[in-house]
């Protein structure tokens, strides 16, 4: 895609204005990196990242059938969701395939806010709008930034500035006043680490995000640390590790599925989900490290210690916390139990790996303690 025909989001100009280098992303031009992934992702795991991901889509979904149809294509159980809470969910075609994966969440009392990846958008907008029924509507928020502080000291930075903010615990949501304006604040991220997404006006967006830099716990951070972080978190990245092709199931993602959902089988694809739960998948999302050689990324193949192809590398790279290759990839389930000796073939050679257990590196989010 041409630099003319990316998009760009508020916060392109404060971008540049850092020196970031720039890459076409989602339809975005969108910064891959500032002073270096490693550093980036370093200093995300030690203090106080800062994302733009305004490219993502935002949304709400209003009325009151907006939740009963929102069910219909998704396997979570919204109607017990509190407000002030927000889930992770799967959009599903009618052959259970996920068409994305997202965020959706009651931050107040006006049905549902809900965050789409931003290649999928446009898609995922025409869906909702082409099949909700009923009197729910879909509002999308083409109007608003969306900012992602992510790592260890975030927490400290944002009470800074809304003492509320420390108090939140992993997946709360909110609706409130900050930095002046109206705002959409989740406790959660894609990084593996304790942080927050949020949503402000895109008028406002450069404001908030040079505020933020102001504080030296917080440094700008790119998407190439973005994906890296996500990998050792073992999160899956649509269009890559899972597709309209793939199921939860085979995607290890059936924490997504309720228990009442499954229960009453009313969703899209609930069928072929239910038959994969009960006699399992043809094939299996896993983790792997790679013993030795060069990384094994996206499209390398997976062989059994036969050397007979089994699958296939979907994500995959250098670990910068944990020093070694890492990947995720598909393959059948007799050989995706921990332990499994496998190998992968880069620039046609295999290398030894093992399955590992996800996530690569242990998550740090926020849990507020029970009562």
């Amino acid at each position: 895609m041409s630099d003319q025909a990316l998009k760009t989001t508020p916060l392109n100009a404060a971008h540049r204005a850092l020196g970031a280098r720039m890459v076409g992303f989602g339809g975005y031009d969108m910064p891959v990196q500032y002073e270096g992934v490693l550093a980036e992702h370093r200093w995300t795991r030690e203090h106080a990242g800062l994302f733009d991901v305004s490219h993502m889509g935002q949304a709400r979904i209003t009325g009151d059938d907006a939740i009963v149809q929102f069910q219909r294509f998704v396997p979570g159980d919204y109607q017990i969701l509190k407000d002030g809470k927000q889930k992770y969910s799967l959009l599903l075609n009618a052959e259970g395939g996920i068409m994305d994966d997202l965020m959706a969440g009651k931050p107040d009392h006006d049905g549902l806010y809900v965050v789409v990846n931003a290649g999928n958008k446009d898609a995922d907008f025409a869906f909702l709008n082409a099949n909700l029924a009923g009197d729910a509507k879909l509002t999308v928020l083409d109007d608003r930034a969306l900012l992602a502080i992510q790592g260890p000291e975030a927490a400290e930075v944002m009470a800074k500035h809304e003492p509320a903010l420390g108090e939140m615990g992993f997946m709360d949501s909110a609706r409130l006043m900050l930095f002046g304006v109206d705002c959409f604040v989740s406790r959660s991220g894609y990084t593996g680490e304790d942080g927050y997404e949020i949503s402000v006006p895109n008028a406002d967006a450069e404001r908030v995000w040079n505020l933020l830099l102001e504080d030296a716990r917080v440094k700008p951070i790119g998407l190439g640390a973005r994906d890296s972080l996500r990998l050792e978190a073992g999160l899956p990245l649509h269009g890559h590790d899972i597709d309209s092709t793939t199921s939860p199931v085979e995607a290890a993602l059936t924490f997504a599925l309720s228990k009442s959902r499954k229960e009453a089988a009313d969703f899209n694809g609930a069928e072929r989900i239910l038959k994969e739960l009960a006699d399992g998948p043809a094939r299996v999302r896993i983790a792997l490290h790679v013993k030795e050689g060069a990384p094994a990324r996206e499209g390398a193949e997976i062989a059994d210690m036969d050397g007979n192809v089994i699958g296939k590398i979907t994500s995959g790279g250098p670990s910068p916390t944990l020093g070694r290759n890492i990947a995720m990839g598909y393959v059948p389930p007799a050989v995706a139990a921990l332990g499994t000796d496998l190998k992968v073939i880069v620039r046609g050679k295999p290398a030894a790996a093992e399955v590992v257990a996800m996530p690569f590196v242990a998550t740090r989010y926020y849990r507020k303690p029970k009562a």
